[in-house]
């Protein structure tokens, strides 16, 4: 894989870490990565060995979120939105985001987003889609789409609004204002925030208490909080977000 790697630990047996590795683009997030991590979700799924799955970033970022940059069909075998050739591939790439944030939420696996510096976008999406989430003291986050000219999708806002509430989602996606993480320490977002040398330290010490319970009681523990989660607000209630992301697209060309 070219923009995603999984690791086994061999210290934790039962713990598993995905990196996004774009270190050199801040981890942008390309259709080759959303390619990849649905790959990497597909084989988790059917990994009985590996009960805890780390989500974090090489380098300094999480991710600088979706690569908008992207033109061309150079990453995927599939063109990024905006060069593919007909309305259903265009559909079909635009719902990338869509498949990846419900591929990390339906592992099976207790999951832990591990912010590890700036992370925007289509980053807090992902990390809405984790069980549990760290940060470091100097990480940051920003939900900018909309000073983008283009709706937030990614079935994104059902997520936040579970992660965050109503208000504070809205406000955050309409405004696009830059928050700290003792703001989503504050707020509810993150359940941890470690210094900076200290994260990874953390986030397997998590992971080996989490370890250490029953299996079993700890995966139908897992199913109970997906099910009540998608009880408080179904992910599939912005069923349109390709659509909208479509719309925006074509809009923000046509203007440009």
């Amino acid at each position: 894989m070219e923009t995603v790697r999984l690791e086994r630990d061999t210290e934790l047996p039962g713990l598993a870490t995905i990196w996004l590795a774009r270190p050199d683009k801040l981890n942008a997030i390309s259709f080759r990565m959303h390619e990849e991590l649905q790959e990497v979700c597909r084989e988790l799924q059917s990994d009985t060995e590996t009960r805890v799955v780390v989500l974090t970033g090489e380098g300094r970022a999480f991710s600088a979120g979706a690569d908008v940059g992207q033109r061309t069909e150079g990453e995927g075998r599939t063109p990024s939105l905006g060069a593919a050739r007909g309305p259903l591939e265009e559909r079909y790439a635009a719902g990338a985001g869509n498949r990846t944030a419900a591929a990390l939420e339906g592992l099976d696996q207790v999951t832990i987003g591990v912010a590890n510096g700036l992370t925007i976008g289509g980053a807090v999406v992902f990390l809405a889609c984790m069980d549990m989430r760290l940060a470091g003291e100097s990480a940051w986050f920003s939900i900018p789409e909309i000073d983008l000219d283009i709706p937030l999708t990614w079935n994104a806002l059902p997520r936040l609004m579970r992660e965050l509430g109503p208000a504070r989602t809205r406000e955050l996606v309409m405004t696009c204002d830059r928050f700290s993480t003792a703001q989503a320490y504050e707020w509810g977002f993150l359940n941890h925030v470690y210094p900076d040398g200290e994260l990874m330290e953390r986030a397997r010490g998590l992971a080996a208490k989490l370890l250490e319970k029953d299996a079993m009681s700890l995966a139908l523990t897992k199913s109970t909080c997906r099910a009540l989660a998608n009880q408080m607000v179904p992910v599939d209630a912005t069923h349109g977000d390709r659509e909208y992301l479509m719309l925006g697209q074509a809009l923000r060309r046509a203007g440009g």
